[in-house]
């Protein structure tokens, strides 16, 4: 029965992170975000600033850390929250596999591990 219902928690994570998916068989396709809103918005850095009570080095500096992946997602969300923004992340198997792909993969190490030791 658990796995029944594993199987039917990968096939509706799969249908809802399927936009993920597709972003996800990008390199880094997320690589420099807060930076590029600012800059569609026209959001002066000064006024982020002072939405987030910091100096404009602070949003500069996270800017720079954004596309490093050193910049955490407490302070992405205030920067996304200070441009009228949310953060919304997503976690997918690489190269735009659905989870029921990887976990059919995972199986099959396995099974191969097990049959390459006896």
């Amino acid at each position: 029965m658990r796995e029944r219902e594993r199987k039917l928690a990968r096939k509706r994570l799969d249908v809802e992170m399927r936009p993920y998916r597709r972003a996800g068989r990008d390199k880094n396709p997320t690589n420099g975000l807060l930076r590029a809103v600012r800059h569609v918005l026209r959001i002066p850095v000064k006024e982020i600033a002072a939405k987030m009570g910091v100096n404009r080095s602070v949003v500069f500096d996270l800017e720079a850390r954004e596309p490093k992946n050193t910049i955490n997602l407490n302070s992405m969300s205030r920067m996304a929250e200070a441009m009228g923004c949310k953060v919304v992340y997503g976690i997918v198997p690489i190269g735009g596999k659905t989870l029921e792909e990887l976990a059919e993969e995972r199986l099959w190490a396995g099974l191969m591990q097990v049959g390459s030791r006896e």
